[in-house]
């Protein structure tokens, strides 16, 4: 087999993505003494949905789709259905000039996205089968396999065991990792995520997760910086939704705060978008710093529209945003 050469790898879920927008509230419950938003639907009636949408999804596309606009030799490692879905995935990646690594099985994950009217979403996910890839499957792929940088993101079951397999093969041949783990992972624990994390060069979570993670709850963020480097990690990136974002490196942090002047249309993707903006910008040799930008605008530009990947920025996007970007990036050496 010849060999597999790319400057950044993906792995994650790819899904059919159901956009749903209704005239649904939110309430507030306390559970456990703690106060909850939710979305609302009243029992027993129909509900009109006002916009639908169908798109093309998962960590692991969204995040391909990233690198691909920035002008990086991009490939997916997943696995899809052969069905209709898992046919529009691929096709979605052709069209995007990013290669399929993977396989062809079973029924593709599925996803709706609930939107109300403040803005505020709700997933419903079926993995189907992005929780079955194995190794074997791919150990020719594997073997032929060289890139500069493997993405991942949420993988669970046989394939989560799979993505350990292929980080450890990438840093073998002094490539880097990035991982961007799910709440579902990060409940299992730092002991249980430990085998990823030995390989994990930057480590990209929000607050929840890493307090899961960490295994504590209202924990300052930079103690959990420190406990989550302490683990492996060169990098830990932990996102604050509207409190922007918090960088470690061992010896500094920097926060970096949301523009201003942003207008959020819809969420999802966000965090796929950031993540993979910054490993973008490291990939192409930018500072921590410009990357941190890079991975900010191309968040925030995501949000302005329905879907994860209708406003991705691409490289000359990205470089005029860069250019013009004047937030503030609050430095605190160790």
């Amino acid at each position: 087999m010849e060999p597999l050469v790319f400057e950044v790898v993906t792995m994650g879920s790819a899904t059919q993505d159901v956009f749903a927008k209704s005239d649904a509230d939110t309430v507030t419950i306390k559970h456990h003494g703690e106060s909850e938003k939710m979305l609302a639907y009243p029992l027993g009636t129909k509900i009109l949905i006002t916009d639908l949408e169908f798109q093309v999804g998962g960590g692991g596309t969204n995040a391909a789709a990233s690198f691909a606009k920035q002008g990086l030799t991009t490939g997916y490692l997943g696995k899809v259905g052969t069905d209709g879905p898992g046919q529009e995935v691929q096709r979605f990646l052709k069209r995007n000039k990013i290669s399929f690594l993977g396989v062809v099985e079973g029924q593709t994950g599925y996803s709706v996205i609930l939107d109300s009217q403040e803005d505020d979403r709700t997933i419903l996910t079926f993995k189907g089968c992005n929780n079955d890839l194995r190794e074997a499957e791919i150990k020719d792929t594997l073997a032929a396999l060289q890139t500069r940088w493997l993405y991942c993101s949420s993988m669970l079951g046989e394939s989560a065991d799979t993505m350990q397999a292929v980080m450890r093969h990438v840093k073998e041949r002094d490539g880097k990792v990035a991982f961007n783990p799910s709440s579902y992972q990060a409940a299992q624990g730092l002991g249980t995520l430990q085998r990823f994390l030995d390989h994990v060069d930057v480590l990209i979570l929000n607050k929840e997760e890493a307090e899961l993670l960490v295994g504590k709850q209202s924990t300052e963020v930079r103690e959990l910086s420190r406990v989550l480097a302490a683990a492996g990690p060169d990098i830990v990136i932990i996102t604050l939704g509207k409190g922007g974002v918090f960088l470690f490196d061992r010896q500094r942090y920097l926060h970096a705060r949301p523009s201003k002047r942003l207008k959020i249309v819809e969420t999802t993707g966000a965090g796929d978008a950031f993540g993979s903006g910054f490993v973008a910008g490291l990939a192409k040799g930018l500072s921590a710093e410009r990357a941190l930008r890079l991975g900010m605008l191309n968040a925030e530009n995501v949000i302005t529209a329905y879907g994860a990947k209708n406003n991705i920025l691409t490289a000359a996007e990205m470089e005029r945003a860069l250019a013009t970007d004047e937030r503030e990036l609050n430095e605190e050496k160790l």
